[in-house]
């Protein structure tokens, strides 16, 4: 048997899913609408079934091809202009050769087709429509027939005072060739509207045939979810895919659902998914092939389609989400929203009930959405954050996202420039860092490749190769799932805001390089960088009142990315070394944060353990919290200040340190008879002051105490063997302070308001606009920033006691919320 599906429906109401696909490739239960009708088909016999086509026809033929994975045969018809139902089906004429069966591709029906061809050929019809009762028949062609079947009226979405009937129009027709006949080729002709009221002038044998079962036309938004939600139901007879592996869930090959996860049928989970501890799959859920639903999440009454992510917390309630989307830790989208392809909603974004988001839109972090967007695209201006490029590993940052990245960093650096890259020892930065490296050989770069390792050797081996450049990839000290991508300048600082900015262009612009063949350049492998670093840490260092001195360290680090070089650099310096905090799990991966939590503990040990010192590194280095042998922690500001010390006693000339250090390295240059220099926050501006060239090595020395831990902690041993002292006695040289911090959310659009607003403050004393906006107040002064990748401003204050200290982080607090929340 015949049967012609109408496929050439664009979808207009169903935008934005429909933005870039035909509707009848809109799936339901994972699967297009298409392949539920084409399945439909085959059950009742009708396997020669021709596609008429319009919108977007190679998407459907390049799904379905010639139909035989379906176990029927498709020919397709192409119409070049919209010509209608019954035009688009007489330009398939050639093909119906005999009574053939009409039906849509785009709606979701289980009605008992074989009976609607046997009422047809019993009742001797030119045409039989296929009908069904509805509850409000207004919005559909309602079809008044007599006992026989026989049509006697039609009415086009008729009021209630003309609802003479509720059985109304399905779209399903049984036809005879002949009915083609009465209009031309290529004429614009519509069954419902033009051909079947000529045939009832012309008392034509037009009858209709009410069938029991479910049909519902996917013609809006709110239809789609409803034919969903009845699918899963059960309300319709179509095939749910996967297996049941628990009252009314379903769950497709090569899931992973972790233990402490929950779900509640009626629910459908797709092939390749993850769900997270503790993620919450609520009833008439359906998720798309390969989502990734992590901790906490929570899904309830949502469509998800293929490739989806969810982050951590987040919240989805009757929503609809295309492929591709990306919903950040701890974000909403509430009911009735609907999110299209490649849109990302970043962290604690918030979508508000009925938005519609057209793909490719960027919802910024903090942000709340209360219209829909249509206009726009969701490539993020600025991609670079406070330090490099962060983001989820596979979400944010993808392989193909860091190729493009090398290749545009390659391109900014010029044809053939000599660049490095590197990684630490995990996985997941090992493959981006050899993705960013064929990016940079694409466009012609002679690739350094510093292998596995961690950010201060790469920074070394920048300057000492004369690489014009390099990338460092490293798993996010707060997050595992979390990479940042470490973009460095000739001397190892960090690139400045120029050079970030030419990156972005050129990522934007896909403007890239691209090298002929022939000067595609193989990567050089270097495996000493590692030992030239080491030797110049030594190069300063006294090995011999180290090793005289004896000292015992207590160290916790990262055993898979710091154990060579750790264990190298102690053999050199004769240290003592012992690790502390990691025998359950000495090979996983830790956080900053866990680290942090392991302090109370190593304070104890080394108190009790009668050790010299205890240090904390994170898992590259970049970070220091050292223990005096007393136990006390020296962190942050403390740490600035005792590395501030050592370099001042060494007369290695003036100090540099940003703008939220203490007053008291100040004090301690006018002891030293030296300066400190100031500068911003950022990375780049810092290691411009420490690196810029009238410091020659003494600013190398300062650049190895502020941004690498291992050599810092080498430097204050050595410092305590030189001069025979304890860590202890050099922290109580160190003036007393007191310093505070906060953070106040700020909406993205507040920021420059309530930093013009502080400004226009007058100050009780002075302002520096150095970064961000500092008053001094008579016992202290107190810093608004903003922060350049979140939504908020961080308040750094510092008094002559705690209690001021706190009390001016209070006030400018309470100042930030009175001019965020304010609308001048």
């Amino acid at each position: 048997m015949k049967a012609i599906i109408m496929a050439g429906g664009e979808g207009s109401r169903l935008r934005p899913l429909t933005c870039g696909r035909p509707k009848p490739m809109v799936p339901v239960l994972n699967r297009p609408i298409m392949s539920h009708i084409v399945a439909l088909l085959k059950e009742h016999g009708f396997t020669n079934i021709g596609v008429t086509l319009q919108y977007q026809p190679e998407v459907i033929k390049d799904y379905f091809g010639n139909g035989a994975e379906y176990g029927v045969n498709l020919r397709y018809f192409i119409e070049e202009s919209p010509l209608g139902t019954a035009g688009s089906v007489k330009n398939a004429g050639g093909f119906l050769d005999q009574t053939f069966l009409v039906i849509s591709g785009d709606a979701l029906a289980d009605l008992e087709l074989s009976k609607a061809l046997e009422f047809h050929r019993k009742q001797g019809a030119m045409a039989t429509l296929v009908l069904t009762r509805v509850e409000c028949p207004l919005e559909y062609g309602v079809v008044i027939t007599s006992d026989n079947g026989r049509i006697t009226q039609f009415l086009e979405k008729p009021g209630w005072g003309e609802v003479f009937s509720d059985t109304v129009n399905t779209g399903i027709y049984v036809l005879e060739p002949e009915v083609l006949d009465y209009f031309a080729p290529g004429e614009k002709f519509d069954f419902s509207k033009d051909l079947f009221p000529l045939l009832l002038r012309e008392k034509k044998p037009l009858f209709g045939l009410v069938l029991p079962g479910y049909w519902c036309d996917v013609g809006n938004l709110q239809q789609y979810q409803e034919a969903q939600y009845d699918a899963l139901a059960g309300k319709a007879r179509i095939k749910i895919p996967g297996t049941e592996v628990m009252p009314q869930v379903w769950v497709e090959e090569g899931v992973s659902i972790d233990p402490s996860a929950k779900i509640r049928g009626p629910a459908l989970i797709g092939a390749d998914c993850q769900l997270g501890a503790a993620t919450r799959i609520e009833p008439f859920s359906i998720l798309g092939q390969g989502c990734l639903v992590r901790e906490r999440a929570s899904i309830k009454r949502s469509v998800l389609w293929n490739n989806v992510y969810v982050g951590p917390g987040a919240a989805l309630r009757g929503a609809v989400l295309g492929s591709r989307v990306q919903v950040l830790a701890k974000a909403g989208i509430y009911e009735g929203a609907v999110v299209g392809d490649n849109s990302i909603i970043r962290e604690n974004g918030l979508l508000k009930p009925d938005v519609k988001l057209w793909p490719h839109k960027l919802v910024e972090t903090g942000a709340t959405v209360q219209r829909s967007l249509i206009w726009g695209s969701c490539s993020p201006k600025k991609i670079f954050g406070f330090e490099g490029i962060s983001g989820l590993i596979n979400v944010e940052i993808t392989p193909e996202f860091a190729a493009r990245i090398g290749a545009a960093c390659g391109s900014v650096a010029g044809a053939g420039a000599r660049l490095a890259v590197s990684s630490d020892s995990y996985a997941a930065s090992v493959m981006l860092k050899e993705a960013a490296k064929s990016g940079m050989q694409s466009v012609g770069a002679q690739v350094l490749d510093f292998g596995p390792g961690i950010t201060p050797v790469s920074r070394f081996g920048v300057r000492e190769t004369g690489c014009r450049g390099g990338i460092h990839v490293r798993i996010s000290p707060q997050a595992p799932d979390k990479v940042t991508m470490v973009f460095t300048n000739p001397h190892g600082g960090n690139i400045s805001r120029d050079q970030e900015r030419k990156i972005e262009n050129a990522m934007a612009r896909e403007d890239f390089l691209r090298a002929e063949t022939g000067r595609i350049k193989p990567p050089e492998v270097l495996t000493q960088v590692a030992d030239s670093y080491l030797s110049a840490i030594c190069a300063g260092l006294s090995a011999v009142r180290l090793r005289e001195a004896n000292f015992k360290l207590l160290l916790c680090y990262d055993q898979v990315n710091l154990e060579n070089i750790v264990g190298n650099l102690c053999a050199r310096l004769g240290l003592g070394l012992e690790s502390i905090g990691l025998e359950s799990d000495a090979k996983a991966y830790r956080g900053w944060r866990s680290y942090q939590e392991l302090l109370p503990a190593l304070s104890r040990a080394v108190v009790d353990g009668a050790a010299d010192a205890g240090a904390v590194l994170d898992s590259n280095a970049d970070r220091l919290i050292l223990i005096d042998n007393k136990g006390q922690v020296i962190q942050d500001e403390l740490l600035t200040a005792l590395l501030s010390l050592i370099i001042l006693k060494g007369e290695e000339g003036p100090v540099v340190v940003p703008v939220t250090a203490p007053r008291a390295i100040e004090a301690l240059a006018e002891r030293y008879r030296s300066r400190v220099v100031r500068t911003k926050t950022a990375m780049q501006d810092f290691l411009d002051k420490v690196l810029a060239p009238e410091n020659g090595i003494e600013g190398i020395s300062q650049f190895f105490l502020h941004f690498d831990g291992l050599a810092a902690l080498a430097r204050v041993l050595d410092h305590a063997a030189r001069f025979n002292t304890s860590i202890s006695d050099l922290v109580a040289e160190i003036p007393e302070f007191f310093m505070d911090r906060r953070e106040a959310p700020v909406p993205w659009e507040a920021k420059g308001r309530v930093i013009r607003q502080l400004i226009q403050d007058p100050p009780a004393s002075r302002l520096e606009l150095l970064d961000g906006v500092k008053v001094y107040h008579q016992d202290g002064w107190a810093l608004v920033l903003p922060d350049p990748d979140e939504p908020f401003c961080r308040v750094f204050s510092e008094g002559s006691t705690m209690e001021i200290a706190e009390s001016l982080t209070d006030m400018y607090i309470k100042k930030i919320n009175d001019i965020a929340g304010s609308v001048s």
